[in-house]
């Protein structure tokens, strides 16, 4: 089974962010206080959770090396978040009237004045500033020089049995500044390791689907194998097509026709173009048109931390979004963005990229973190890039995460990141059942329990048995609920934390995810033998579900006569309630009627000489996450019905550049 590629491959830590019109922080940026040094501004969150006294095992030493980023807040951090708020609400006199990228720049960045500032500040405190571009400056230098920078000594500290350099206090920074540095990330270097390797390993070892399969949901039964719930369980689909996708999802005669979806992920693959081609060709779907799917990547010299970030694991990644993408909107333009790595500040530079340049207007990622690595330094920049995307019709989409709860891999329960941001659409998950015809019967949370079939074949062992995987969902212990969530999310999951103020929940909407019923995709790999050929197999995750949602805008967008979208959490939350959504609960054939299907997997993954694993796969149980009638922490507002292609409202300015030249 495959999940999402989790940037925590390599322990990157992300961040929680400055307050916001949407969805303000609890740990906000930190404002004048009796514990402010004399003629400084602290900059919150720069001093991680862990880097307690108990594990403060000493000074760092004078001459170590640091390296930081120092982002810059621009000339209107808080009218940049007002503008992003209104330019996506459709109740608001501005909905739509979007930015250009360059008067995004002009309005909210930060000054040539301000930037000459922090460089003349941090060339003088003895840091050398080797690059500056619109959002932040990358500066080296000893330890001894930054801690005199930015006010707070650096020690090292015991983390999870290593050590790792972070400040003692919370780094500040002149007041004469004038509010002009956004956050500081880098003091502390737990684990952004960033060794270098001159190109890219070879595709990722095989994975294949051994059958029986249904070609539909329900339309191959094996009679002899035992019952569950009441009856027998069909074998799982060999994996969905565009076809079937666009049916389920009310695409209708839409193809997302002029219109272009961004994809980040870490790397590239180096058989993308001809991978996806034959898929389409494969599956009955649409041929690529010369120059729709192109790539923008750093080059075989530019990338790094290949080995820690298990470099060859995304190539399927890319696969998966690229295809899903196609599948769903088959005229949409697709434009890859690459990171040089999968740590946060690669990944970051990749949004930042289509943002600055306007690559696309909708945007999917299929990659995350969860929310107890999260510090206020790196995520105040994530929602930066986000913010500036909004005011520029831009939407981002990021999946929640396949772990459930995450209380299995984590201790307790937790939420994903990015998919956490106010400003960013949480695409959850669903077990989806497509039957003949293309015909939509049915969708459940996605959460799988796995009961494998007894040596005498009469049961299934431990029926139904341990939970395996499910869509991430549940609420945020860093932001609160933004405006577009109130008066739809649940009291009862906005406060699931405890206290008294309500906090953003995950997901927003969701899509098929589970594996069982998951996506056909077609990507080169490497087998035992060692030869490197073409494969289809089945694939899922959540990582599924945000390039399908993107395809599903694509053709929104288009349907509204190619007016961006941009940022859809209002409008989405807008629509609540309405035939736009299937309503997706947990048992849809009815309360208490468990749902089934059986799988068959090769035992060594490739092929069936080392036998064959059958189990039944159990849909609806998603760790202590609930599909329910209404908003849940699984589905959200539900799944794309019938009417929410053509469901948005229009805007009253559409196009980028219409917008006011003041607010």
């Amino acid at each position: 089974m495959r999940f999402e590629r989790k940037r925590t491959r390599v322990g990157l830590v992300a961040a929680a962010a400055l307050p916001l019109v949407a969805g303000a922080l609890v740990i906000g940026a930190q404002s004048a206080t009796a514990d402010q040094p004399t003629g400084r501004q602290l900059i919150s969150g720069t001093k991680p959770a862990w880097a307690t006294a108990k594990a403060d095992k000493g000074a760092t030493a004078d001459s170590s090396k640091v390296t930081v980023r120092v982002y810059l807040a621009g000339r209107d951090a808080k009218g940049l978040a007002a503008y992003a708020q209104a330019v996506s609400d459709p109740n608001s006199a501005d909905y739509g009237k979007y930015l250009t990228p360059a008067q995004t720049q002009s309005r909210f960045g930060a000054t040539k004045a301000q930037i000459a500032a922090v460089t003349d500040w941090l060339t003088s405190a003895g840091l050398k500033v080797t690059g500056t571009n619109q959002s932040y400056l990358t500066v080296t230098g000893d330890v001894a020089a930054a801690e005199k920078t930015f006010g707070t000594q650096l020690h090292n500290y015991s983390k999870s049995g290593h050590t790792y350099r972070a400040p003692t206090g919370t780094a500040s920074v002149p007041a004469s500044l004038k509010g002009a540095v956004l956050t500081i990330s880098g003091l502390d270097n737990a684990p952004k390791r960033a060794s270098h390797d001159e190109t890219l390993p070879p595709p990722e070892a095989a994975f294949v689907n051994s059958g029986p399969f249904s070609t539909y949901y329900g339309s191959n039964t094996d009679k002899k194998l035992p019952s569950a719930y009441g009856g027998k369980a069909p074998y799982t689909i060999k994996g969905y097509t565009g076809a079937q996708l666009r049916a389920a999802y009310g695409a209708g005669k839409y193809t997302g026709k002029g219109v272009t979806v961004a994809i980040t992920d870490a790397y590239a693959s180096p058989n993308i173009v001809g991978d996806s081609a034959k898929l389409a060709k494969d599956t009955g779907g649409q041929k690529y048109r010369k120059g729709q799917l192109t790539q923008v990547v750093p080059g075989p010299d530019g990338y790094n931390t290949v080995e820690d970030c298990g470099a060859s694991g995304w190539y399927g990644e890319e696969s998966l979004d690229v295809e899903a993408v196609h599948a769903v909107a088959p005229d949409a333009k697709i434009v890859y963005v690459g990171a040089a790595s999968c740590n946060d500040d690669d990944l970051l530079d990749s949004l930042a990229l289509i943002v600055n340049d306007r690559l696309a207007t909708i945007v999917t990622n299929s990659w995350g973190d969860v929310e107890a690595n999260e510090t206020s330094d790196t995520a105040a920049a994530y929602d930066q890039v986000f913010e500036k995307g909004a005011v520029e019709g831009i939407g981002f989409y990021f999946s929640s995460g396949d772990d459930g709860d995450s209380v299995i891999d984590e201790g307790v329960t937790d939420v994903n990141t990015p998919a956490n941001s106010p400003w960013v659409t949480s695409v959850g998950g669903t077990s989806l059942a497509v039957g003949k015809n293309d015909t939509y019967k049915w969708e459940t949370g996605w959460g799988t329990e796995r009961a494998p079939l007894a040596a005498d074949g009469k049961s299934w062992t431990g029926f139904p048995g341990p939970f395996t995987s499910g869509a991430g969902g549940g609420t945020s212990r860093l932001y609160a609920q933004p405006f577009y969530q109130k008066g739809v999310v649940p009291n009862a999951l906005a406060l699931a934390n405890g206290g008294t103020t309500k906090m953003r929940v995950e997901p927003d909407i969701a899509a098929v995810a589970d594996p069982n019923t998951g996506f056909l995709v077609g990507e080169t790999q490497t087998f035992p033998d060692g030869t490197v050929k073409y494969n289809e197999y089945r694939l899922g995750g959540t990582s599924l579900a945000s390039p399908v949602i993107a395809g599903v805008e694509a053709l929104a967008q288009e349907a509204r006569g190619g007016v961006p979208i941009g940022f859809a959490n209002p409008a989405i939350y807008d629509k609540f309630g309405t035939s736009s959504y299937h309503d997706v609960t947990d048992h849809p054939l009815g309360q208490g009627q468990g749902i089934a299907n059986v799988r068959v997997d090769f035992a060594n993954t490739t092929d069936a000489s080392d036998g064959l694993i059958t189990s039944l796969r159990t849909f609806g149980v998603d760790s202590s996450l609930h599909a329910t009638v209404g908003y849940d922490d699984v589905t959200g507002v539900g799944t794309p019905g019938k009417t929410y292609v053509s469901s948005y409202k229009p805007a009253k300015h559409g196009k980028p550049g219409k917008g006011k030249g003041h607010h």
